[in-house]
């Protein structure tokens, strides 16, 4: 449920109708991981779909109505316009790689390749980043990874986000903390997503590969 709880604060939303009742939602374009997220959490509701126009792509939605999670939710500090007062809550050591690589899978971003391709010795880097409009979010989340040995940088951006980076070694380190230390949790319920830690293994193949 860490991982589902991640997840939500990057791509979940709570809403409230005309008639007074409360939703929590989680809408995103990967069709399978939103499958597994409904297998998590024990549920049988349907699975919408909104086709994508133009370049956009399809949105696949998870709704469930639920006074009681949606108050859950708030008092973990997810409010209805959680843009920008988000706050990490408070997660337990032990599901804290689960909550981290949901938040990742959501709003974090990757990119593995080679540097410096004019040069006769190329490097292969590393990046890592999560985004949020909120700067007290991502404080709070570098602040606790610190404890793993882990740095990592927040930059404001010239729009209303910001970004919490890490550099190469950073995210190897924030790759073993987030695919080890859960490794049961995910391997069990298949929950991260295959294109963003099929990144964090090529980069290592990279890393390994003969100098040509």
């Amino acid at each position: 449920m860490a991982y589902v709880l991640g997840f939500f604060a990057a791509d979940g939303y709570i809403t409230v109708n005309k008639r007074g009742g409360q939703f929590w939602c989680i809408q995103i374009t990967d069709k399978e991981l939103l499958y597994a997220i409904r297998k998590a959490i024990g549920s049988e509701h349907k699975i919408s779909n909104r086709p994508g126009k133009g370049n956009n792509q399809t949105q696949y939605r998870l709704q469930l109505g639920s006074i009681e999670m949606c108050d859950d939710l708030r008092n973990l500090g997810f409010s209805e316009r959680k843009t920008r007062s988000l706050s990490i809550p408070n997660v337990p050591v032990k599901y804290l790689a689960d909550f981290t690589r949901g938040y990742f899978d959501g709003d974090g971003n990757i990119w593995s390749g080679l540097l410096h391709k004019e040069r006769k010795t190329q490097t292969a880097t590393l990046f890592i980043a999560f985004t949020s409009c909120s700067i007290e979010f991502l404080t709070k989340l570098k602040n606790r990874l610190s404890k793993f040995c882990m740095g990592g940088c927040i930059y404001r951006s010239k729009g209303n986000y910001a970004r919490l980076q890490y550099s190469s070694q950073d995210s190897l380190k924030l790759y073993d903390f987030m695919y080890n230390q859960g490794h049961r949790t995910y391997e069990k319920r298949g929950l991260f997503l295959e294109r963003k830690k099929s990144v964090l293994e090529r980069y290592k193949l990279l890393k390994n590969a003969p100098v040509v």
